[in-house]
């Protein structure tokens, strides 16, 4: 007999429980709302350009492996050149050291090994890359080419072009439900959408281009004033709203 009262009571509450979910669901279900998408970007000019510059052990007298260049004095130049272009110590780090041994004849064995470093340079903007790598050693420059940018203020700025889609979001639908006499009311989902943000991998042309003529005169290289390619920042934010 308690075990027929106990089964009858759970059922009872089972029941009710069935009830107030099903209702809360047909509740939410019925609310009006209307769902938009809202967009937004940005451009902004890169302020952290991060340039990989490889400087390589050489020969004066590479025929008869004579009067080595090395690694030291050229890395020597490079601080020095950096420094005259107004740029911070720490402007520059090294990011790997290497090398290479030197064949003279592919049919014998190497005679010497030859050291070389990579470096980064990082400046706030282009106009001194110019003459930086002018002032280097073209047969000790390996290579020298934009590795990536960069905004120091790229997570403010992320922030605040995804708070003016929210916005554009919420006009959107406050101005869609004016064209049909309704009134917008509170939000009731957001969800931030898949990020497009487009980062620039630009090639400093003119300056590798200028490195690799050893005859140059550094001094007559003028300073480039254009402007890298801008970052684009944009991001979609869906929100779903109540109809009043």
């Amino acid at each position: 007999m308690k075990k027929k009262s106990f089964l009858l009571t759970l059922g009872i509450l089972a029941g009710i429980l069935s009830t107030t979910i099903a209702q809360t669901i047909t509740t939410v279900d019925q609310r009006r709302k209307i769902e938009v998408t809202g967009y937004a970007e940005l451009e902004v000019t890169p302020d952290e350009l991060y340039f990989n510059i490889t400087l390589k052990e050489y020969y004066q007298d590479e025929k008869n492996q004579k009067n080595k260049v090395l690694i030291s004095n050229l890395e020597k130049e490079l601080v020095k050149s950096v420094a005259t272009a107004g740029l911070a110590k720490d402007a520059l780090t090294i990011s790997s050291v290497g090398g290479y041994h030197n064949y003279v004849d592919k049919k014998k064995k190497p005679t010497t090994f030859l050291e070389s470093k990579q470096y980064i340079l990082k400046v706030d903007k282009a106009d001194k890359l110019d003459g930086i790598l002018s002032r280097i050693d073209s047969r000790g420059l390996q290579n020298a080419y934009m590795g990536r940018v960069e905004h120091s203020q790229k997570e403010e700025l992320k922030k605040q072009v995804k708070i003016n889609a929210l916005k554009d979001a919420k006009d959107k639908a406050g101005y869609l439900l004016t064209s049909i006499d309704q009134k917008l009311g509170n939000p009731i989902e957001i969800r931030e959408l898949d990020e497009n943000n487009y980062y620039p991998q630009p090639v400093y042309k003119a300056a590798m281009m200028r490195a690799n003529f050893e005859s140059a005169d550094a001094e007559s290289v003028p300073d480039s004033d254009i402007e890298f390619k801008k970052i684009k920042l944009s991001y979609r934010m869906h929100a779903i709203f109540e109809i009043q």
